[in-house]
């Protein structure tokens, strides 16, 4: 990843960690997927892996960086409805954990921009 930036190598690290995640621990993501989507969840789960590991790929390559990095944005608010859906389910659960989804929902945020961030910054690495 010559010319890569600090900052697209995590992202690329981030979206190729969370990729190998929804295949080797994919149960606490089928469970996340929201009901209002047809079929299996893991089939969901499964391709949302899979988009990782494309967005990943696509920012890791300097030609591509660019709309990879912009695709991962879309893909960030894409999934939101997944947090929302988890910060439901586990509103009876303990604190620790209950803190934990409520915390996600807002941290979305700073990863669609740290994705546009990479997007806009593709020209200079």
């Amino acid at each position: 990843m010559a010319g890569t930036s600090s900052s697209a190598r995590a992202l690329v690290a981030l979206l190729g960690g969370a990729g190998v995640a929804h295949f080797v621990y994919p149960r606490p993501f089928d469970a996340v997927v929201p009901r209002s989507l047809p079929g299996n969840p893991r089939v969901w789960t499964r391709a949302s892996g899979v988009a990782e590991f494309a967005l990943a790929a696509a920012v890791a390559v300097p030609r591509t960086r660019r709309v990879g990095a912009l695709a991962a944005a879309a893909f960030f608010t894409a999934v939101f409805p997944a947090n929302v859906k988890m910060a439901v389910d586990w509103r009876t659960r303990p604190a620790p954990q209950r803190t934990a989804a409520f915390a996600r929902l807002p941290l979305q945020i700073p990863l669609v921009l740290w994705a546009l961030h990479v997007g806009r910054n593709a020209s200079r690495s």
